[in-house]
């Protein structure tokens, strides 16, 4: 396969996955925002989203210090100056889909550029502001539509796999994110010291978290336990039967990459089998023992170098 056409496959899959996860932060921190809590609590959420995202600076610019939910969202969302808003994400999906639309079988090019015009038609006609849980449903919606219709039509061959690697790349890196953000934000049920009205915050705070992965229900059937910290991060980040933990990402990816590696040496294959195998072996108490923010930088780091091996090894050169 042509080295652009892989880059473009890989990126078209890699945007739409980073607007499904947008839509998913933007969504959970919207309904936790409508509990009771105080103002400053609910301004940690929507910055921890900036932070999330690396987005801080660029709203600053634009927004000045202040945070606003109403500017968070407008940001996130419709900003088509962010190339990580919503918007954005899928305008760059459907772009590089167009640049390889005969690898692709009709219905994921419909797919594609259908979700676009839709998305503008939508944030033109107000319905962002009438409903925005509603809204970012849709956007959930039309990303599982996108991998149902490339898994469901296309044939597996090269192509299949350059856009399944895209998913699972962007995936790992917006859960170790999350993981690394939302654990900041509430630090007392690991001093020991939570009160019963942290304690009544805390459950909320790790509901959402668990939410904003679709990870709620399977926490309930794997623990059949009341929400604990530490089990939350060994949802996300070790189950590898959890479709958005960090070894089930990379599970995937190795599986994947095996498929478009011909040659034995390859250091992309070795780096993703060396991560894996660090997360495959690796014990939750260990992590936290020797600290969770280290490890997780640590790992966004090696995700990034992953993908720039990658980047070198299969595709184009891109800023994307």
């Amino acid at each position: 396969m042509l080295s652009r056409t892989a880059d473009h496959l890989f990126w078209m899959s890699r945007y739409t996955e980073r607007a499904e996860n947008t839509a998913r932060m933007l969504d959970v921190n919207y309904q936790t925002s409508m509990l009771p809590q105080s103002a400053g609590a609910a301004m940690v959420g929507w910055e921890g989203l900036l932070t999330i995202s690396e987005l801080k600076p660029a709203y600053t610019k634009k927004y000045g210090e202040a945070i606003s939910p109403r500017n968070v969202m407008d940001f996130m969302v419709r900003d088509e100056e962010n190339s990580s808003s919503i918007v954005s994400c899928l305008k760059n999906a459907r772009e590089n889909a167009r640049a390889v639309r005969g690898t692709l079988t009709t219905e994921v090019w419909e797919t594609e550029n259908q979700t676009f015009l839709e998305v503008i038609r939508m944030l033109n006609n107000g319905d962002f502001e009438r409903d925005p849980s509603q809204f970012f449903e849709w956007v959930k919606f039309r990303s599982h539509l996108s991998r149902g219709v490339t898994a469901g039509t296309m044939l597996q061959d090269e192509a299949f796999h350059f856009l399944r690697l895209g998913t699972f790349l962007e995936r790992a890196d917006n859960t170790a994110r999350l993981v690394d953000v939302k654990f900041h934000a509430v630090q007392s049920d690991f001093l020991g010291l939570a009160t019963a009205k942290d304690q009544e915050f805390d459950f909320y705070h790790w509901s959402s978290i668990l939410r904003s992965v679709s990870g709620f229900e399977i926490y309930r059937k794997v623990y059949r336990d009341v929400i604990k910290p530490e089990r939350v991060a060994e949802l996300l980040i070790l189950r590898a039967d959890m479709p958005r933990s960090l070894l089930g990402c990379l599970n995937e990816v190795m599986n994947n990459l095996a498929m478009v590696t011909s040659d034995a040496s390859s250091e992309t294959q070795r780096r993703a089998g060396k991560l894996r195998s660090d997360l495959q072996y690796a014990r939750i108490d260990e992590i936290l023992a020797n600290g969770l923010h280290g490890f997780l930088t640590q790992f966004l780091d090696r995700v990034n170098e992953l993908g720039a091996h990658l980047s070198r090894e299969f595709l184009v050169p891109a800023t994307n």
